[in-house]
């Protein structure tokens, strides 16, 4: 297993932008697939947006055209650039690593303890 810790998150305005970051620890880095899931009170955890290590990227239908996921491999990092943000996106965002199916939090047995985001209409 890997350690994670999210940073970045905060409040923002509607149409805003925020930048979360992922640390992770751990010599086996480059084996997870890296993905953010989010989850507001009373919802379940959902997919936001994941990258494999060589770069493909997968992301949720509603944050298509608007987050970017990138990954520093040298720096064992992973990256959400969060642009035109929404009220609709105010969600704890979850850092995870696993393997398998991506968008199914099944597949992760490694999480971050989580970054508030706020997005105020």
């Amino acid at each position: 297993q890997v350690q994670l810790v999210e940073s970045g998150g905060g409040l923002v305005q509607a149409g805003g932008s925020l930048r979360l970051s992922c640390a992770v620890s751990g010599r086996t880095f480059g084996s997870y697939f890296m993905s953010w899931f989010r989850q507001a009170p009373g919802k379940e955890r959902e997919f936001v947006a994941g990258t494999s290590w060589s770069g493909v990227t997968y992301y949720g239908d509603s944050v298509k055209g608007r987050f970017t996921i990138s990954r520093d491999n040298a720096k064992n990092t992973v990256y959400l650039q969060m642009n035109s943000l929404k009220p609709e996106d105010t969600a704890v965002y979850y850092c995870g690593a696993g393997r398998g199916t991506y968008y199914s939090t099944r597949s992760y047995n490694s999480w971050g303890p989580g970054t508030q985001v706020t997005v105020s209409s």
